[in-house]
Order: C-alpha cells, then structure tokens, then sequence
C-alpha cells in the first residue's frame, strides 16, 4: 500500500490502463493487452500432485497435437436424394469479430483442422459465448442439416445414466479438449462443410460444431471405445466421462483403466476442465453424491430468470429447459398441462391466470426439489407409474429408499396376519386340537400352521381382519364396489365367511356406492296436498310460458294467473327478460294443458292477440277437480257461448239469488276438491314410501347430468347421482329439510324435498368433493366430452349422419 501510494498509482478499469507518478515527477501509463482467454482461469493445472493422473501427463496436452489419427468411427454427411450444393451469404459482423474470425483460421489453419476450398457449399460464420466469457466461432450450418439424413444413432438417457451409481462413493469426471476436432470427417464430406468469410473460403477436415449428426457420431464413437468399462464404473455421454467407484482403492484402478484408453486411442482431455477423486460432482446440470443426486442450483437459474412467454416458441423453450428435471417435480403434467396445451395446432395463444399460476408453480418447484435417492438395482422394486383420465406420463417416478422398502417387505401378508390370529382364536384353537385328533374331517392345516375349511382359510373374530378382507373384496380396482350378496358369494368361494350381515351393514357405509349407485326402491316423500281455500280469488298459482317469438310490441312471453279453488285462469303476454323456471310451481302446465300454446301455435307472428281466446276456450271447459267449467265455478252459472246462447236465461244472468246460489256452489266446488285431492294422494302414496330424518343427521343431495351434447364423459353409472354428505340443520314442514351448504354452493337454495334426499349412514369424517361438477340451481349439472375417440357416418335412405363416440 505504501509503495501504491508513493507512486501514486491511478487504475482507469473502464481504459484498462494504469497511470503511475514516479517520486522524481515522471509519468508512465501502462495499458492491457486484449486477452486470449479467461483472465480468472488458467488454461491448464499441472498434473503433479493428483493422484494416477500424474502419470498420463500425454493425456492432458495445453493444445491439441494435430490432426487426429484415423479412427473407427468416421464422420459422414449423407444428403437427401436430389439435394443441390447450397451457398449463402457471408453475415456482417463487427471489426473486433473479424479480427477474432482472422485468428480463428489462422489457428485451424496451423493445426490443419480446415484448408482452403474451391467447393460450390459455403455457409456464414458466427460467434457462440462461452461459459468463461470467451466467444468460439462456428458456422451456421441450419441449411446444411435441414437436407442431411438424420443419424438415429441413440444418446443415452440421462435417468438411466444416474441410475448406475447407487453405492458410489468416489468420483472423477473428464471432458475432453474440443472432442469434436478429434475426430475425421470422410474426405469426399469434407466440402459439403465450407463456410464463407472475409478472408475466403475454407473447409473443415475435422467434424465441426454445428452439424446435425455431430452428436450421433461421438457417441458411437465413445461408446466404441469405453464398451467394456460402460454401467460398470464409466458413464459417458457425448464428450463427459464420470468414473465412479464404492471406494478409493476401486477408484484408483478404474481412472487408471479409463486414462489408459484415453492414451490408447489418442483423445485428448483439457485438465481445466476436469475433476479428480471427488465425493460429490457436478454432471449434466445435476449433483451426483454418494447415493443421491440433486437439481445444479447453477443449472436453473436460467429457469428462474425465464421471463413470461409472450410466442409459443417461448413456451416450448422454457418447457424443454424445465422438462429436463421433470422426475424432481411431483406430477409434472398435471401442473404443466395449462401450458402445454398452449402449443397445440388450432388453439390461440392466450396466457390466462391457469397459465401463469403454472408458470410461477413449476419454478417455485425447481427451487425447492427434493433430493431423490439412487435405486439399489440388486433389490426388488415397486413401480409407481402417475395416470390420469387426460395424461399420461410414462416415467414419473419417485424411487423409493430401500431402507423403506424393505420395511415394507417385512410387513407380513393378509395370510400370515390371518395365521398370526388364529393362534388366539378360541374356536380355531380348537379346530386345531380336533384335526390333531382325527375329529375334523373336512378341516386341515398347512405346514405354516394356517387352518383351512377344505379349499378355505378360516377367518379369526379379528375386527381388523375383517376390515381388511372387506375393503379388499369392495373398495380396489379389481373389486369395483359390488353389493353384499355378489361379495358374499365371491368371499366364500376363498374364506370361511358366516357374517352376511357385516358385508351388508360395510357395504351400506361405503361413501361411494352411496353417491354412484341407484337406488332400487319406491321414490321418498308422501303426497302432501295444499289446503283448499276457502273462498275465490284467495290464493292463485302462477307459471310463465317462455320461448315464444317475439311480437311487434315486443311480448315474448304469457304470464299464467289461475285461481287455486275454482281453477280460472288469465293468460296476459309479457315481456321478460329472466328465467320463469324458479317461478314455476309445477301445478299450472297440468291445468292449462296445452290451452294457450294451441292458439299460439296458429298464429307465431301474432300471437298476443290469441290468448283472450284461448282463455275463453279454458275456462269454459270442464275440470275434472272441480266437476265443472272454472267458469261456472267462479260464477255459479254457465258462460254464454255463442254456439249456446240460449241456454243461459236472463235469471241466472240477473237473478235476485244470485249471491246465494253462489255460496253453495263453492261448498260444492271444496268438496269435489276434496275428494279429487284425496284420490290423487290415495292413488300416490300407493308408490311412495315415507320417510324421515332428524336434525343433525347427514344426507346427501341428489343430482341429475344435464346431456350438453349427445354422448359425454361420464355417462350412465359413472355419472355421480348424489354430492355431500350434508349436514341438516332444520326441518321446513312434513316433507322438506334445509341444509348446510358449503360456499360454492351458495347459489342453490338450501331446502330441499325428501325426495331429493339420501341418509348418510356413516359419520363423514370430511365432505367429499364435487368432483369438479358446476351444479346449477335446478340441481343439475352438465357434462361434456374430453376427447373425440372415432368418428363414423351412418347411411339412411335419404342422408348421411355423421356420428362420433368420445
């Protein structure tokens, strides 16, 4: 510091130049020199020192030697039938990159890895940043791999390549010194590899960066070389080599092996860039340590600096970078999927709050993955395999710990634990003693001790013994929820089973045959007639008649008014602009009986002039409740028709006992209702059953799929009939019961009939869920369909129909 400052040393960072001021008053400036390189990395570190490397000092030369030697694996550019030399246009690039371009085939050139060309191909050059901040110049050659036929020469999986090191302990990793200019291109490929600069036209004789089946070739090529040591202790993939080993000595000998190939076969790695006798390496973007392997942090900061995708070229980009540690995420495609189906043909580009929510979820993930323990490949294994209705992912698995498996292999099997309790079993002990005895003839036991009933194991009074047997026989895939007479005589045919009334009583409980299946009994909830009024016009009925065209003064619908006792109605056109289902009481459509859409029908432009008439045409005919016309009824006296004009007297029009013939034609008009209502609930109740519940029981909540389309989903037995449970919090009447509803069901009104309703006959330890159903006030849902499966056409004699199952 001292000797800086009696210099009085200046440093410009932004000039690269250093200003001194010497004692004497003399001034001096210093300026750099353009690096080569990465001034924060050396280009080589010695070899003494590292362990088995020393000796294979050849392996890691500062500079390729020269030209590689003639291998078994040649590189080959074979093109398309009819494919023409193609030549493009040099790009423009900066003066700095001309000078690097300059230099880079003076370096080619004094190496012999390119020469000067005559060839009719020529492709531009560009400039590639390295991950030490250098920039390496290749050539464009997209054109040129658009017309090469595709080498389909596999690169291995990166999952499979993990998978070999369960139990290393010991690792090293070696990247070779640009391994693509190791290896020769066929001569008569060579000039299909020109590429065009300022300087002139030149050709690799070496296999250069770019080209399509680059990859492919290497492979093939390491591959080749390492064949013997591959999944034992080398994993290779391109140009990284990982040595692994359970302990040193083990290591010490296979990176002995893997050098001396290397030397064999004169590839060359760069020292800077390799590692030695690690317990934990970084390779292909994952972190490799004794018996796990983790997401490189440095890997994804990519992924974590992605911005919102604005083009579908964006999506499949960070879906690609994302994807490549899809199997530390749980149920990727499930999470992905808003996004995946944004690339798909024929669907806009719309990034929707699913979207983003999948977006922010998948980096949020990549940021917390977990650790994932290495398979024991010597051990058995359990396959987990993630399927859903829409996707499905053919390798998302999550290894298990063998620590845990084989736990779970220790766990004895139903007939052991049957075993196990037939040791205490009273009875079956004294079995046991009779078959010893000779006095069970139909009974035995095995050499494990399991006592059987001919080809049955006897079942021990064991409650979760039972319980297993049950849920086994009903709740699996391969039982389906059947009822307790198809379990009983399926259970007996494998177990000695005398409790029929326990399958049924488990079956009863089972929340799933609750909800899905139907009901084979006479429909809840008795017939439960209004009162009669006591007197006209004291209580009315009213419905809407929606739907209608619309008229020149703008009605386009007829209100329904219909007086409850003498049955008199008044159709009056409206103008709506609301549903009439929630006014409707399902009572006036059977009076009006087709009435006003009759004269409707007759004339569709004009229709509100016709229901004056057809509400003469009603009221004048006869009801059967009543035992006349709702004219008469109302009035005491028939109407004046004009076919029957005469037989209405100017008495009974004008009469002076008018009022009292009126009073007793009403007692007569509650009688004969009276007597209809009791016939209709005589005739009702007859195939109704009662029923009833208590407040605090649970019920579910009946509900009907709504066809959107001809065929969906779920159809039939698949579709849920009944939501809930719920719990009821009132009763409302004879025949009705309000429940507790959850938040998203808050626009349905929360009192339902008994008819609509189902016991729970289990205490819900939760509500299950809708299962994604919108239910909408009526208590219907629809359903519609997933994917198109086939499609067929169907030949009448007049048309073709076009028919699809989905």
């Amino acid at each position: 510091m001292e000797t800086l400052a009696k210099w009085d040393v200046r440093i410009d960072c932004a000039k690269r130049t250093v200003h001194l001021t010497a004692p004497d008053g003399q001034k001096m400036e210093v300026s750099a020199t353009e690096p080569s390189g990465c001034l924060h990395q050396m280009e080589a570190k010695p070899t003494e020192g590292i362990r088995v490397v020393c000796e294979y000092p050849d392996v890691f030369p500062e500079e390729l030697p020269g030209m590689p030697p003639d291998r078994e694996v040649e590189f080959l550019i074979e093109l398309l039938p009819g494919t023409a030399p193609i030549a493009k246009r040099q790009y423009r690039v900066a003066p700095k990159e001309q000078e690097l371009i300059k230099e880079n085939i003076d370096e080619l050139l004094g190496k012999g890895f390119i020469r000067p060309s005559s060839s009719p191909w020529a492709f531009p050059v560009l400039f590639l940043d390295k991950k030490d901040g250098s920039r390496r110049m290749y050539v464009d050659y997209r054109a040129l791999n658009d017309v090469t036929i595709k080498n389909k020469y596999p690169l291995p999986r990166i999952d499979d390549l993990f998978d070999q090191l369960q139990g290393a302990c010991v690792f090293s990793k070696i990247d070779l010194r640009s391994g693509y200019h190791q290896m020769k291109i066929r001569p008569s490929d060579i000039p299909k590899t020109a590429f065009i600069t300022r300087f002139g036209l030149y050709e690799y004789t070496v296999m250069s960066f770019g080209l399509t089946n680059a990859p492919a070739y290497f492979m093939n090529l390491m591959n080749k070389v390492f064949m013997e040591y591959l999944d034992k202790f080398v994993v290779v993939f391109i140009d990284d080599i990982l040595i692994y080993s359970k302990t040193e000595e083990e290591h010490e000998e296979h990176l002995r092996l893997v050098l001396q190939k290397l030397r064999e076969h004169k590839l060359y790695a760069k020292l800077s860039k390799c590692e030695f006798w690690l317990d934990q390496v970084p390779f292909l973007g994952h972190i490799v340590s004794k018996g796990v392997i983790m997401v490189d942090p440095s890997k994804i900061s990519s992924v974590m600096d992605w911005k919102v995708p604005e083009v579908v070229k964006e999506v499949r980009g960070f879906l690609g970078l994302a994807g490549y540690y899809r199997r530390f995420i749980e149920s990727f495609s499930r999470i992905a999927k808003p996004m995946t189906s944004l690339p798909e043909k024929g669907v806009p580009f719309i990034w929707t709050k699913e979207t983003q929510a999948a977006f922010d979820e998948l980096k949020k993930r990549l940021t917390t993955a977990p650790v994932l323990t290495l398979p024991d490949l010597t051990k058995s294994f359990i396959v987990y395999c993630d399927a859903s209705k829409e996707e499905f992912e053919s390798l998302n698995l999550g290894f298990v710990h063998h620590t845990t498996v084989a736990t779970f292999e220790a766990e004895p099997t139903l007939e052991q634990e049957i075993r196990n309790h037939q040791k205490t079993d009273e009875k079956i002990q004294e079995i046991q003693e009779q078959i010893k005895l000779g006095k069970a003839p139909h009974f035995r036991e095995d050499e494990q001790g399991t006592v059987w009933y001919k080809n049955r194991i006897c079942v021990p009074d064991v409650d979760s013994i039972k319980k297993l047997i049950l849920s086994e026989a009903h709740d699996t895939a391969y039982s389906i929820h059947p009822d307790s007479t198809k379990m009983y005589h399926d259970l007996k045919e494998t177990v000695v089973w005398n409790e029929e009334e326990s399958m049924a009583e488990y079956v009863a409980v089972c929340d799933t045959s609750q909800r899905v299946k139907v009901e084979h009994q006479r429909p809840a909830g008795l017939l439960q007639p209004l009162k009669i009024p006591e007197w006209k016009w004291e209580e009315i009925s009213m419905d809407f008649i929606v739907g209608l065209p619309r008229t020149q003064k703008g009605y386009n619908s007829i209100w329904v008014v219909v007086d409850r006792l003498t049955k008199v109605a008044h159709f009056i056109p409206v103008n709506t602009t609301y549903s009439g289902a929630r006014w409707s009481d399902g009572k006036n459509k059977s009076d009006s009986r087709g009435h006003v859409e009759g004269v409707c029908y007759t004339v569709r432009n004009s229709w509100d002039k016709s229901p004056p008439y057809g509400e003469f045409s009603y009221n004048n005919g006869y009801q059967a409740g009543p035992k006349k016309s709702p004219f008469e009824a109302l009035y005491g006296r028939r109407c004046r028709a004009p076919l029957f004009w005469n037989k209405t007297g100017e008495k009974q029009v004008f009469g002076p006992d008018l009022i009292g013939d009126a009073e007793q034609q009403i007692k007569m008009v509650r009688e004969n209702l009276r007597v209809a209502r009791s016939g209709r609930k005589s005739y009702a109740d007859v195939r109704r059953r009662d029923l009833t519940f208590k407040v605090d029981d649970f019920v579910y909540l009946k509900v009907s799929p709504m066809r959107g389309i001809w065929r969906f989903n779920m159809k039939g037995k698949l579709a849920p009939r009944y939501i809930g449970p719920f719990k009821i919090v009132e009763r409302k009447g004879e025949a009705a019961y309000k429940l507790e509803l959850p938040s998203n069901l808050s626009g349905i009104h929360n009192v339902f009939h008994v008819s609509q309703l189902k016991k729970c006959l289990r205490v819900p330890e939760e509500q299950a869920p809708l299962e994604g159903l919108d239910v909408q006030e009526d208590l219907t849902y629809t359903e519609h369909p997933v994917k198109i499966l086939e499609t067929s056409e169907r030949v009448t004699r007049n048309r073709r129909v076009k028919m699809c199952r989905v």
